[in-house]
């Protein structure tokens, strides 16, 4: 039997990818190895969405090759950057996209193949690409694909040009494969895309994502629906009168701001203002009492003055996210940004990171001592000794010993001991 490893960076829609071709591979007499072991394939699921995630893409494709006979690149950074990885001799074969559905068939011709480069233009793709049915995952949670594509092309953003336009799946496929998912006690799911707001905008008849997660949430056995980044303007009062009747729906809503000052906005090209995005967040604070808000944010981007960047950081001040992902801009050759005028120092950044970083984590210790003395329900999807890991259903991180396997399960919680990023808890 063939064995076959995978390495996974970037988004929960690479994961779900990742677990499709997987699935792929086992059909087809394969057997899945972890990374540290031999394996006659290595597939690395690349990320391009900063410079970073470029540079960790190649570190690791060079590095896997002393565990693997043969090398495939496929995701996001192959099928913007075919020729660069082309040069890097420890790949032997570079896929774009479109082509991870049929990724068995070129592992297979490898020796026959008369170009080890296969990547087709994501930009004329109309249909949704549908892996079938996808019931493989490592974890505890399973992460839902609804989605591909996006057609915002915020300036500083290569994404559309590496998932191309936006396609939604079919409503019934995506049923199918929650009903099997949920048939192996899985409890937890994740509604991931490329923007999930944009969720049904290619349809002929009007069906979005509101609809979609109604449906989803009569489903058996899944017990938790959370939802992946959703951009703002998706969040009306419309939207959420009908998503509180969802009882499997967690509180916990991933936020993309990017920036908290109007003028950076508008040179990023998004679609909102400051003031809109806290009418959002005044919205679902008002209807989810218990709510935890996370969010994005790019510091250092071309043209960010000092004046600006504290118009951003009062802003987050006031919002109080629980949590923020902060990342220093990173110029991306194609995009409208890397050619503006005023770009911003690595010092500057680094800097405005660190101060965004110290507010995060100070939201999220202070958040988290509040919550010391209440009784929660965590599901626990992970073991460390006899420390159990997981989470509230609005994203708290909860560890608990215990001697009994709380895998899997959704116990009860009392809280106990607040640390930066996570709170000790004892089963109730």
């Amino acid at each position: 039997m063939k064995t076959v490893s995978f390495y996974t960076l970037g988004c929960k829609v690479n994961q779900y990818e990742t677990n499709a071709m997987a699935q792929k591979f086992i059909e087809n007499g394969y057997k899945i190895v972890k990374l540290q072991e031999k394996a006659d394939i290595c597939i690395v699921n690349t990320c391009t969405v900063t410079n970073i995630a470029d540079r960790k893409s190649r570190q690791v494709l060079r590095k896997i090759r002393q565990n693997a006979e043969l090398v495939v690149a496929v995701g996001c950074y192959a099928q913007v950057a075919k020729d660069e990885l082309e040069k890097i001799e420890e790949i032997d074969i570079v896929l774009g996209n479109n082509e991870k559905n049929e990724i068995v068939k070129y592992v297979e011709k490898y020796s026959n193949m008369q170009e080890k480069s296969i990547v087709t233009d994501v930009m004329y793709q109309r249909e949704f690409l549908d892996f079938g049915n996808i019931s493989y995952t490592e974890k505890t949670r399973a992460v839902i694909k609804v989605q591909d594509g996006c057609d915002r092309f915020c300036s500083y953003c290569i994404i559309p040009y590496a998932r191309g336009r936006v396609r939604s799946r079919l409503p019934e496929s995506i049923i199918e494969e929650i009903k099997n998912i949920s048939k192996q006690g899985i409890k937890e799911i994740v509604i991931t895309g490329i923007h999930i707001a944009s969720y049904g905008k290619d349809f002929k008849k009007e069906y979005k994502l509101i609809d979609l997660l109604e449906e989803i949430n009569q489903i058996d056995g899944i017990e938790r629906i959370r939802l992946g980044s959703i951009e703002p303007t998706l969040i009306t009062e419309q939207f959420i009168k009908r998503l509180i009747k969802l009882n499997k729906i967690c509180h916990h809503f991933h936020l993309s701001l990017q920036s908290g000052c109007n003028e950076t906005l508008k040179r990023m090209n998004r679609k909102y203002t400051t003031s809109e995005f806290e009418e959002v967040v005044n919205l679902l604070r008002k209807y989810y009492d218990d709510v935890i808000l996370t969010t994005d944010i790019i510091v250092g981007f071309p043209g960010e003055t000092e004046e600006e960047f504290e118009k951003t950081y009062q802003f987050l001040k006031e919002i109080k996210f629980y949590k923020m992902h902060i990342f220093k801009y990173s110029k991306r050759k194609g995009t409208k940004a890397a050619v503006m005028e005023n770009q911003v120092d690595g010092q500057t950044q680094e800097e405005r990171s660190e101060k965004l970083i110290e507010l995060s984590n100070r939201n999220e210790s202070e958040y988290n001592k509040s919550y010391i003395g209440k009784k929660v329900q965590v599901l626990f999807e992970e073991k460390e000794k006899d420390i159990f890991k997981g989470h509230t259903a609005n994203y708290i991180l909860v560890k608990v010993k215990s001697k009994q396997n709380l895998e899997n399960k959704i116990e009860i919680v009392e809280l106990t001991i607040p640390e930066e990023n996570y709170i000790y808890g004892e089963l109730d």
